[in-house]
């Protein structure tokens, strides 16, 4: 258990130092214009301000936690810059169909990976949360206020991505040290059933 936890804490630390070198130019940007402030505030408080986004965010540090190894880090590190992109598109005015159902899969999707224990292959599990980024990233880019600036909104809601991709794998890693797996899998049901009922209600808007 001792190795496991130092192995944890070396992974979140370059996760977590990777994600503040990502940041730390535009925070430095932020700081020197009233403007950029405002805009990098806006991005990071953002992707705490949606069930369906705080929930996939905290699926895939979870799921992490869970599969262990490289996975730990490489799926909390891999979501926020495939989701950059994603958001370059959505900024960009791209087209992209079917956004918001694509999020509320990934809530499902994500849900369902951590209440059945799925166990993929690291990059098949990088690929698996990279397809559900690209969508939270363009409804990030999309929802982009058009006086914000672009590079500080960007690494805010990267940044809060990361931290929220923590706070994931914190709630794993814990489970796993009170040897709760059932706990965690249950979890990920409620995450899951979450995203039916988004799914649902964006069904059922039109109506």
């Amino acid at each position: 258990m001792t190795d496991l936890s130092h192995q944890v804490k070396h992974y979140i630390m370059r996760g977590s130092l990777a994600l503040l070198l990502l940041g730390a130019p535009q925070m430095a940007l932020a700081h020197s214009n009233v403007g950029g402030a405002l805009s990098f505030v806006t991005g990071f408080l953002h992707p705490f301000t949606g069930i369906d986004h705080l929930l996939a965010m905290l699926a895939v540090g979870i799921w992490g936690a869970q599969l262990g190894g490289a996975a730990l880090w490489m799926l909390p590190v891999s979501f926020p810059l495939i989701m950059a992109l994603g958001a370059v598109a959505g900024i960009l005015g791209l087209p992209m169909l079917a956004t918001e159902p694509g999020i509320a899969a990934s809530v499902i999707m994500l849900g369902v990976a951590i209440a059945s224990n799925l166990r993929l292959p690291v990059l098949g599990a990088t690929a698996f949360v990279g397809i559900f980024a690209i969508f939270h990233g363009y409804a990030h880019g999309a929802e982009l206020p058009k006086e914000a600036d672009v590079l500080p909104y960007c690494a805010g809601f990267v940044l809060a991505t990361g931290l929220i991709h923590l706070m994931g794998i914190a709630v794993g890693m814990l489970s796993r040290r009170l040897g709760s797996p059932l706990l965690l899998r249950a979890g990920g049901a409620l995450i899951a059933g979450v995203g039916v009922l988004l799914e649902a209600r964006l069904m059922l808007a039109p109506l």
